[in-house]
């Protein structure tokens, strides 16, 4: 099936690249077609990291075009749901979840990104996809609500797994006020949150934890620090 699948992509991606060729070509080369169309495609055969590249920029066109798509709305957290600077002009969004091992591994690569830069707001968007994970991105909003997002995100992080549990002994450590947090968890505003961001991440094409957006470009998986950065970066020119 994968073996059909791979083939299926390489064939259309070759037909794509094919028909980019010949959009430039005048009519009086149409002569030539089918023996350009032969050394072309031996060509992208023989040079397999070409369909690839094609590949990703076809991803990422897409991806940007979903994205312009959603408007501002996208960029505006739940309250307190924020790292670094809740004024700064450069965003960096997170999709997350409190029982994904990958998810974990990218707080230490984003918190790196906030001390380096005063101006870098990161929007978390909570999205509870692994079992068990739902009441801990509740409790995390919750504590938004009381101004402890990150006290909370590290601390359950850090004792984890997510399970009642340890969200309750996550919120505990962290000194949220627990008769507000369990009723701000439980409440229509956390829900109506939590069936947003997952909206968002289908109509971005995200398909797991973590995702990113830095700025306007959509990252999927835990890229690390240098791509990131990277992509921050590039925003500014």
């Amino acid at each position: 099936m994968e073996q059909t699948q791979s083939s299926h992509l390489r064939n259309t991606l070759l037909t794509a690249l094919l028909a980019l060729v010949f959009g430039f070509l005048g009519a009086a080369t149409w002569s030539y077609a089918g023996l350009a169309d032969n050394r072309t495609r031996a060509y992208l055969l023989d040079n397999p990291s070409i369909l690839q590249e094609v590949a990703e920029a076809l991803a990422v066109e897409q991806s940007r075009e979903r994205l312009s798509s959603l408007g501002d709305e996208l960029y505006e957290p739940f309250p307190g749901a924020v790292i670094g600077n809740p004024e700064g002009s450069k965003v960096l969004i997170e999709f997350s979840d409190y029982n994904c091992p990958y998810c974990e591994a990218s707080l230490e690569d984003v918190t790196r990104l906030v001390a380096e830069d005063p101006d870098l707001k990161v929007v978390m968007r909570e999205w509870p996809i692994f079992e068990g994970s739902e009441g801990a991105a509740r409790m995390a909003l919750a504590a938004g609500m009381q101004g402890k997002y990150y006290e909370f995100h590290e601390k359950i992080f850090e004792i984890g797994p997510a399970n009642p549990e340890t969200v309750e002994a996550a919120a505990q450590a962290i000194g949220l006020d627990m008769e507000r947090a369990r009723a701000d968890a439980a409440s229509d505003a956390v829900s109506v949150e939590l069936a947003r961001n997952l909206s968002f991440a289908q109509s971005l094409g995200f398909s797991g934890t973590p995702a990113f957006i830095a700025v306007e470009t959509p990252l999927a998986g835990a890229v690390g620090y240098e791509r990131l950065k990277e992509a921050l970066d590039n925003s500014e020119s």
